[in-house]
């Protein structure tokens, strides 16, 4: 069954007359010189530049075309000569449903044709209820507005309170007479951003290419016209959000961060912040996705390895695949010259035929300028390790010895070099002896680089002493 209420707003008509001096507001028409900054965690700063008529002492200021999801305590409107003395956030739109449940207790007038002759009657009514379908009383009688396909129209003389056909914020002010800029600044989620990247490899030539993009998003339920657009690189605290600081795990994409970066670029900075402000001004349509190119770099130096990480104790019955891992720097001699914003990346390699063919994604943490990044796209399907717990033996009261075997194959028709971590060691198990000569990069891991000829066989063994 058709909702009443639903049905009027796609058959019936609503008609609103106005009564003459109901406006008792000065509207600040329109948006004005719009700066918007945007944060990547749904989180946006909006500066709205007016000229407003002061008429001169107390009167109420109207901002049509704000965000309809603002903050309204993050309001603040900045003029010379000019003192706030309230403000109040109407977003309540405009709809025939909304209409009508506002109107409750109202009296409005009801407008039937007659599809024979074309006559037109007009009754009094008065909304009795708006709640699942609108009760009217008409005179003596109680009656409910049908979906019956019939012409009707209802017509109400006013809008009711707080009701607009946009968001809009009300601002009381104290001001002195005279047109002048007036700045309204606040915050408001529903715009966001994230990057995006596209990565092209060439294992003959050891080099990457890698497009990168902004990608918009904008549900804030308004448009922001011509707007100068700043993307805001990094983490700020918003209260009910948590700290990074006291987070139980890194965040997704860190990773892939095998060394963090130290140089410093030309990137403008706010804060701890980096800035990428769009090159030219835009509009931000509501409900529209927009993607602007931000990096665009030919022929950085990468390369391509084999990686398996394993915990402590781990065995398997069965070969495990190695991820199949790509690396290249972000510095700016030998690499990409850039902080890069958290995001996806996504990778892709020639066939035969020469078409990009996509290899797979991974996710990147806010990354300084001169960091070596290590990202696995998926698994091998040649490359394999098979880890084989041999042996444990108590020499003591608190110390073991464990002893563990590495079977690698590689089933491709060259050699590859397949980087072994064996993770879980904690800071007090000591490398007795190893068939190759690792590392420990730090009292966690151990570590090898361990060279597999094609369509070979390579075994790493390596005794653990340790206390438990």
């Amino acid at each position: 069954m058709t909702h009443p209420v639903r049905s009027m707003a796609l058959g019936a008509a609503l008609t609103l007359l106005l009564a003459s001096g109901a406006a008792l507001a000065a509207p600040a028409e329109g948006q004005g010189d719009l700066a918007v900054t945007i944060y990547a965690d749904n989180q946006a700063l909006v500066q709205d530049v007016r000229t407003i008529a002061f008429a001169g002492g107390r009167q109420k200021i109207e901002f049509r075309n704000v965000s309809a999801q603002i903050r309204p305590e993050t309001a603040a409107l900045a003029a010379n000569d000019l003192t706030v003395i309230e403000q109040n956030f109407d977003y309540d739109l405009l709809s025939p449903a909304k209409i009508m449940e506002n109107a409750v207790g109202e009296t409005v007038t009801l407008v039937r044709t007659n599809l024979a002759n074309g006559a037109e009657t007009r009754e009094t009514a008065k909304i009795l209820a708006a709640n699942g379908g609108v009760v009217l009383q008409i005179g003596s009688r109680i009656e409910v507005l049908r979906d019956d396909g019939l012409p009707v129209r209802v017509i109400f003389d006013h809008v009711p309170e707080n009701m607009r056909a946009d968001p809009t914020l009300s601002v009381t002010v104290e001001a002195g007479a005279g047109s002048r800029a007036a700045t309204l600044r606040y915050l408001t989620p529903g715009l966001g951003w994230r990057a995006d990247y596209v990565a092209l490899f060439d294992e003959a030539k050891g080099a990457i290419d890698v497009q990168g993009w902004v990608t918009l998003t904008n549900n804030s339920g308004t448009t922001y016209r011509n707007a100068a657009t700043t993307l805001v690189a990094g983490n700020p605290r918003l209260i009910g959000q948590g700290y990074r600081g006291f987070a139980p795990s890194a965040p997704d994409g860190e990773d892939t961060m095998a060394q963090a970066g130290t140089e410093s670029g030309t990137r403008q900075r706010l804060g701890d912040y980096y800035l990428y402000p769009l090159a030219e001004r835009t509009t931000i349509a509501n409900l529209q996705t927009k993607q602007v190119s931000f990096l665009d770099v030919h022929g950085a130096p990468a390369s391509h390895g084999y990686e398996m990480r394993l915990g402590w104790l781990q065995t398997s019955e069965q070969p495990l695949s190695a991820a199949t891992v790509y690396q290249f720097s972000t510095g700016s001699k030998a690499g990409l010259g850039d902080q890069l914003p958290a995001g996806i990346v996504r990778f892709y390699l020639r066939d035969a035929k020469g078409q990009a063919q996509f290899i797979g994604e991974h996710a990147i943490a806010h990354t300084p300028m001169g960091s070596r990044l290590s990202i696995a796209t998926g698994d091998a399907f040649d490359v394999k390790v098979k880890p084989v717990l041999e042996g444990r033996t108590r020499l003591s009261d608190t110390r073991w010895r464990t002893a563990m075997r590495y079977t690698l194959t590689n089933a491709l028709p060259k050699p590859v070099t397949v980087r072994l971590v064996q993770g879980g060691l904690w800071g007090d198990v000591r490398v007795a002896q190893e068939s190759q000569k690792g590392t420990r990069p730090d009292a966690d891991t151990a570590e090898w680089q361990v060279a597999v000829p094609a369509n070979g066989t390579v075994d790493l063994t390596a005794t653990f002493e340790s206390r438990w």
